[in-house]
């Protein structure tokens, strides 16, 4: 095969010896229709970097965006609007008045509705249709006693009652383990709002 292939060269060289300077010339003719002008190269690169240029800003454009609609936007806790089952999340700011209960000592350290562990010794409170995070002042209507609470569970569960209070809280506005329950006048401070915006609550407006 390879002898036979060598042999037809032989023969084509022979017959055409000019061949080779012949392509050559063709070649050199052609030339500068094959390659791009150098205007056109310098353009395909201003146009490659004019897109590079663009996609960049596009990908910034919705968080400036986004900052721009809410100046005084604040992290909002993954989950935060989803209420209680069977309740709707409630947004108004406005009090209310119900039962409280607290937190059982079984509780201590289980995770809440927000990701974090409850603490006896800290203002966690649970409801089931506050924004988590929102703050609020708990009154004690038998006492007059008041504390400041921040929503970050869900529950109380048992019928009447609104609000979940951790054991030193409960202590801080006169329920004890022999009361267990009172009734109390929960009045949101600040609710965090879906759109990372915090709203005035009823007590934020009587100071």
């Amino acid at each position: 095969m390879r002898a036979g292939c060598a042999a037809a060269e032989t023969w084509f060289k022979a017959c055409f010896p000019d061949a080779g300077a012949r392509r050559s010339e063709c070649l050199e003719r052609i030339r500068p229709r094959l390659e791009i002008p150098s205007v056109f190269r310098f353009r395909s690169a201003w146009s490659a970097f004019l897109i590079v240029l663009v996609a960049a800003f596009a990908a910034q454009a919705p968080t400036a965006r986004a900052e721009m609609r809410n100046p005084d936007a604040t992290d909002v806790v993954p989950n935060a609007h989803r209420p209680a089952s069977g309740h709707r999340i409630d947004l108004t700011g406005r009090k209310v008045i119900g039962k409280a209960s607290y937190y059982a000592n079984r509780f201590a350290g289980r995770k809440m509705a927000d990701g974090t562990r409850m603490d006896p010794q800290e203002d966690n409170a649970a409801s089931k249709t506050l924004p988590l995070g929102t703050k609020a002042r708990v009154t004690n209507l038998e006492t007059g006693q008041s504390t400041t609470v921040t929503i970050q569970d869900r529950g109380p569960y048992a019928k009447g009652r609104i609000v979940d209070l951790s054991p030193s809280t409960a202590r801080e506005i006169g329920i004890t383990r022999h009361e267990g329950v009172a009734t109390v006048e929960v009045a949101p401070i600040t609710v965090p709002m879906p759109d990372g915006s915090v709203k005035a609550g009823d007590a934020a407006r009587e100071r």
